[in-house]
């Protein structure tokens, strides 16, 4: 008879994992045994549990399934938490598994042992102890389930030593897509009605549109209706950068969105719109506007975002019958500032020569370079304000951010689960600052043993450049930002990577073209001028200077 970890692994056959991110642990040994003898599953392990955890909400960001991590009791399965509160606010898919002591020693204090369920309640969609064999294909069903449907998130099973180590029979459950219920014709006639009243309709579209794969149908929503675009961070992507009905990235609280184009529109489409990537009262903070939501479930409750008219199902297919009702009388299309070509020269206005080299400098000589099916990954620092606001995203799922818990230390281990499942020709680049680049730095290892090519670039100042920002415009002086660096170079061919170092401005495009041609990962140290981070603030952070033509 098969053990409880052998059952267990079948089950994940059966959701279709392939790989399991972690680190081993002695309460974990007859799972990593099971995995061990899958054909179909493979065991990954990372070197810290926050990276496992941040490649499979990575996975799940690109598959649309799953990613799996797992830790071991105690201290493993704290690591993981960082992670999932990613996942859980970012809408990832993820199923993170958990060692723990045996049933017998719960009740009393024993080595390690914590209670991982109640730890991981907020952090997860669901999640519960196997505390019984006979209960493992129902809970690996439903935390795959779970974690997958809209709107997906983190799950967590915490599996007793004693119980997986136990003999039980049992089949796993048949997966079954989740049906999604579709909006009546009545509420899409009045949406129609709304949008051709409305005299500024606007669309603001979010990291739903990516999970549904409604990229296409949005775009053609556009030409039908003549809308433009605002995306969030999450949404980049969604519309090309280069369609003119694209109008700019938006999701930063300083700026005065109701006073710019913003709060002109009468009305605003929400089209798979989550409210934690973008609070509704930096753009509604009277909560006056009317707004049509477009999304998977019903809107979350917030006073600054109650819709008019709701419109709940497949993004798709809503699009589709929307844009149907109302090619035939358009609705009116509030003409807006010429956003992309300021912000394209806002770009050429920091690309001079300077050394250390600009932000803009970077982002303008890495967009030549990469495709636009590449994939771009962003830490979290100042880089990932310049990269919202000013990479020219052409396709979804391009521009991967941790937007939601906004987690440093995310862009490394996510670029390995990107190149484990994106064609080898697509390239996978990471930026990140010096500050991120060090806290999950030792995943490099990971990517050398896999063989992966990703191409890092961490960009340097010696700081915390997004809290010096902060505490000049508050105090006007700084306190506990700075820190030293390794030798960056040394420090990856010490992973036995290679390591590059820009020496100057026009040192940049040769260096990157040079670190696109490796097939191993590799490091490449650009100094930046993060000066340029109140400038830019000046010149385009407030979109009334940018309509007055102010960049």
């Amino acid at each position: 008879m098969p053990t409880a970890a052998e059952l267990f692994v079948r089950c994940l056959e059966n959701e279709g994992v392939q790989y399991v991110f972690g680190i081993p642990g002695e309460e974990t040994l007859d799972l990593n045994d099971a995995i061990d003898g899958s054909e179909s599953v493979s065991f990954l392990p990372v070197r810290h549990e926050q990276g496992a955890a941040f490649m499979a909400d990575a996975y799940g960001r690109l598959t649309g399934r799953a990613g799996v991590c797992l830790g071991t009791l105690g201290p493993g399965a704290t690591n993981l938490v960082t992670g999932l509160a990613d996942a859980y606010l970012d809408r990832a898919p993820v199923v993170a598994l958990t060692g723990q002591t045996g049933l017998s020693e719960m009740h009393k204090e024993s080595h390690q042992h914590i209670d991982i369920v109640r730890m991981m309640k907020p952090v997860t969609k669901w999640n519960a102890r196997v505390h019984d064999p006979e209960i493992i294909p129902e809970a690996v069903r439903k935390a795959f389930a779970l974690a997958e449907r809209e709107k997906p998130g983190a799950t967590h099973l915490e599996l007793p030593d004693d119980v997986m180590e136990a003999e039980v029979a049992g089949t796993p459950v048949p997966r079954r897509a989740s049906p999604l219920v579709e909006p009546v014709a009545a509420e899409l006639h009045r949406a129609a009605e709304l949008l051709q009243s409305c005299e500024r309709p606007v669309v603001l579209a979010g990291n739903g549109v990516v999970r549904q794969q409604a990229a296409a149908a949005l775009r053609r929503f556009c030409e039908q209706t003549g809308l433009n675009v605002i995306t969030t961070f999450m949404g980049k992507g969604v519309t090309d950068a280069d369609d003119p009905h694209t109008l700019f990235t938006a999701g930063l609280r300083a700026q005065d969105y109701p006073k710019g184009f913003m709060g002109k529109a009468d009305l605003v489409v929400c089209v798979g719109y989550d409210l934690v990537e973008w609070s509704p009262v930096n753009w509604n903070p009277r909560a006056d506007r009317k707004i049509i939501c477009i999304d998977t479930v019903a809107a979350e409750v917030d006073e600054h975002y109650v819709p008019d008219v709701e419109l709940t199902g497949g993004i798709r297919t809503i699009l589709t019958h929307l844009g149907n009702l109302v090619s035939a009388k358009p609705p009116a299309r509030l003409a807006a500032p010429p956003y992309r070509e300021l912000f394209q020269l806002a770009l050429e206005q920091g690309s001079d020569d300077s050394f250390p080299v600009k932000p803009q400098r970077v982002l303008r000589d890495l967009r030549e370079i990469m495709a636009p099916d590449d994939v771009l990954i962003s830490d979290v620092g100042a880089h990932k304000l310049w990269i919202s606001r000013l990479w020219p995203a052409h396709q979804p799922n391009t521009v991967l951010i941790s937007n939601g818990a906004a987690a440093m230390g995310f862009a490394v281990p996510a670029a390995i689960a990107a190149r484990l499942v994106l064609p080898k020709e697509r390239h996978v680049v990471t930026i990140s600052g010096d500050g991120g680049f060090l806290m999950n730095v030792q995943e490099l290892e990971t990517a050398r043993r896999l063989g992966l090519a990703i191409v890092n670039l961490v960009w340097t100042d010696s700081a915390f450049g997004v809290i010096e920002l902060h505490q000049i415009r508050k105090f006007g002086r700084l306190a506990g930002t700075k820190f030293t660096n390794p030798d960056l170079v040394a420090l990856a061919e010490s992973f036995g990577l290679a390591g590059l170092r820009v020496e100057s401005a026009d040192d940049l495009v040769p260096t990157l073209r040079r670190a696109f041609e490796l097939d191993t990962s590799c490091v490449v140290e650009i100094p930046i001028d993060y000066r340029e981070n109140v400038r830019f603030s000046e010149r385009i952070g407030d979109l009334r200077k940018v309509e007055e033509g102010v960049a």
